[in-house]
């Protein structure tokens, strides 16, 4: 499913529309944030991780990715760090090499906060197994309430950043018109050999492993409330055959460039998102 024919609105986002527009107010500047499509095999495709975010949140209700935004010791962390040099990752972003640093870091570490999934190993060439246990869980929420940092986790276990697990796919911000407002990197990753993800209390209250032309299926049935760049998002990726030519796509998708949907309150069939 595409939003090209339009994607139906939540009631919500209209009514956050026609306060903004009423108000006159400037749009809130956008957050820097990064996000995560965390894939596995299954059978003879592949499936994709989604977190519905919890009623009180941003968002509220909707499926979604593990991410969040960037924190400011994402662009100063100093870690053992694997794969294309911050640089590199700046050509790729569109970003100078410590913003292209804080983004891939920050969707490091978001899939560890909100998936469990820890994207690092002893050295260059390996990742780490399972990370279930209770010390690694302990290590988890040291991070996720912050009385640790992503870079110090990593230094105390003697662990290096896998940053070439993460491929850049692309980047959407939010609608002028919404009072919170992100500037949303998407990055596609493998879940690794012998990890696992669990469900995180706080933020999400469901988690589900899906094919991605299933999820486009029964957000189109009103079964599952996706926001638009997560809907076509899934689209772009059901559209690949296996987890091979996700790899070959996203060395040729553009993650610099921001898709902004555009929100129509003047039709029939009521208020829906389109693409620019």
């Amino acid at each position: 499913m595409t939003i090209d024919r339009g994607y139906p609105a939540p009631p919500a986002l209209a009514e956050h529309f026609r306060r903004f527009h009423a108000s006159g107010a400037a749009p809130a500047v956008p957050r820097v944030a990064a996000t995560v499509l965390l894939l596995r095999p299954a059978g003879d495709g592949f499936e994709v991780y989604l977190i519905r975010r919890v009623a009180a949140m941003a968002f509220g209700g909707m499926y979604a990715f593990p991410g969040g935004g960037v924190d400011p010791s994402d662009s100063t962390a100093h870690l053992d760090w694997a794969g294309p040099e911050p640089a590199d990752w700046g050509a790729r972003l569109g970003l100078t090499p410590q913003a292209a640093q804080a983004v891939v870091c920050a969707a490091a570490r978001e899939v560890f906060e909100e998936a469990g999934v820890l994207l690092a190993g002893p050295d260059r060439e390996r990742v780490l197994g399972d990370v279930s246990d209770d010390g690694w869980e302990a290590a988890r929420v040291d991070l996720e309430q912050r009385r640790s940092g992503f870079a110090e986790l990593l230094a105390g276990r003697g662990l290096t950043l896998r940053s070439d697990l993460l491929l850049p796919w692309s980047r959407w911000v939010t609608p002028e018109f919404e009072p919170r407002r992100f500037d949303t990197y998407f990055f596609v990753a493998l879940l690794p050999e012998g990890q696992r993800t669990r469900h995180v209390t706080g933020e999400a209250d469901r988690t589900l492993w899906v094919r991605p032309a299933d999820a486009c299926d029964r957000a189109g049935a009103g079964e599952l409330t996706m926001l638009p760049p997560t809907v076509v998002t899934l689209g772009e990726v059901a559209a690949c055959a296996d987890l091979a030519a996700v790899a070959r796509a996203a060395t040729t998708r553009d993650a610099a460039t921001p898709i902004t949907p555009r929100l129509d309150l003047s039709g029939a069939d009521g208020p829906r998102f389109y693409l620019p």
